[in-house]
């Protein structure tokens, strides 16, 4: 395209306690080769206890592109909306805190949305690790073993039409018709928006030239926490939208249904052998699974991964688990919490 027909690109980042990322996240930003005239970042600061507030103060007094407001509500969906009424771009990038993006990232971006028939283009993530820890867990996160086959974690080398996004760049117009992102979600937000989106006949593509790095977990508490929370919510999304769910998605939660039952059989001899089978099995694919990564990857993370790729399953199976509980009654509810959305 042109430079004189270049759309303006609105990046919104809600963000909370992002002190140990946001300044290598907004340097990234602020060094695309995409003409600075046409970039405005958007902040929605979310309360943070630590000193987030103070960095992006800094990037704000040197960088008339840099605007930072408040988001009282804390979560992500509600950040995002707030910060989408200020933005005045015909393209909007979904970006978080802890993600580095590459310096062709927006301009790849603008690129692709108005090549292709695609309202909303993603890329993959390149996990990346501080310590031992993180590192098995980045590496179980890009498997198809941890997390199935999803597109920008498994990174396939071809571009594809796909369910979602991660980071995803859209035409603003999408927001103007399906409104904004559900605040009910306080995870998986984005997927539940990209399933209204496709609902509406809006391609998303994938592809692997939009590039970008995520500073992932660096610790297993958090991770439990992160990917509970993912399958907990991930009931309101098969709850407003069932047709659109993958098979993947169900296998945590059968799993976890499955360990159940074996726990169970072992008060009855006459099972024991069968309740051995789904654990042995488990164990056995997780130790194999282990044993190619961490020759790909190095052995120092060996005796992590099976804890790590545990630690995926079970916390989303049993996050899954209790939204089936919580939200027994919410069956007949597929709106939630969706404000529309009007620019300034």
């Amino acid at each position: 395209m042109d430079i004189n027909e270049l759309p303006v690109v609105s990046i919104v980042m809600p963000v909370y306690n992002e002190s140990a990322y946001i300044d290598r996240s907004l340097k990234a930003i602020l060094a695309q080769d995409y003409p600075a005239s046409l970039l405005e970042v958007i902040v929605a600061d979310g309360g943070s206890k630590d000193n987030t507030k103070d960095i992006i103060a800094g990037f704000v007094q040197g960088m008339p592109a840099v605007r930072m407001i408040d988001n009282p509500d804390r979560y992500m969906p509600m950040g995002f909306n707030r910060a989408l009424k200020y933005a005045r771009g015909e393209v909007i990038i979904m970006l978080g805190g802890h993600v580095e993006i590459a310096s062709d990232y927006v301009s790849t971006c603008v690129r692709l949305l108005y090549e292709t028939s695609a309202v909303c283009v993603g890329g993959s993530i390149e996990n990346v690790a501080v310590d031992r820890v993180s590192k098995s867990i980045a590496a179980a996160m890009g498997s198809v073993f941890g997390v199935g086959n999803s597109a920008f974690r498994t990174r396939p080398n071809a571009t594809i039409e796909t369910d979602t996004a991660v980071f995803g760049a859209y035409h603003s117009s999408v927001f103007s018709s399906l409104g904004g992102l559900d605040e009910e979600m306080i995870r998986n937000q984005d997927d539940e928006f990209n399933y209204r989106l496709r609902k509406k006949g809006g391609r998303i593509l994938f592809t692997p030239e939009i590039r970008s790095s995520y500073y992932n977990r660096t610790n297993f508490v958090s991770l439990w926490n992160q990917y509970f929370q993912y399958g907990y919510y991930k009931v309101r999304v098969f709850q407003k939208h069932p047709f659109q769910m993958s098979v993947r998605q169900f296998v945590p939660p059968v799993f976890v249904v499955g360990l159940l039952a074996s726990s169970v059989s072992l008060f009855f001899p006459a099972f024991w052998y069968f309740s051995l089978l789904l654990p042995a099995f488990y164990l056995l694919s997780t130790l194999v699974v282990s044993t190619g990564i961490a020759a790909r990857k190095g052995f120092d993370i060996f005796l992590y991964l099976p804890i790590a790729f545990a630690i995926l399953h079970i916390s989303y199976g049993c996050g899954f688990l209790l939204g089936l509980v919580k939200f027994w009654n919410r069956w007949g509810d597929k709106v939630g919490l969706v404000p529309e959305f009007s620019g300034e």
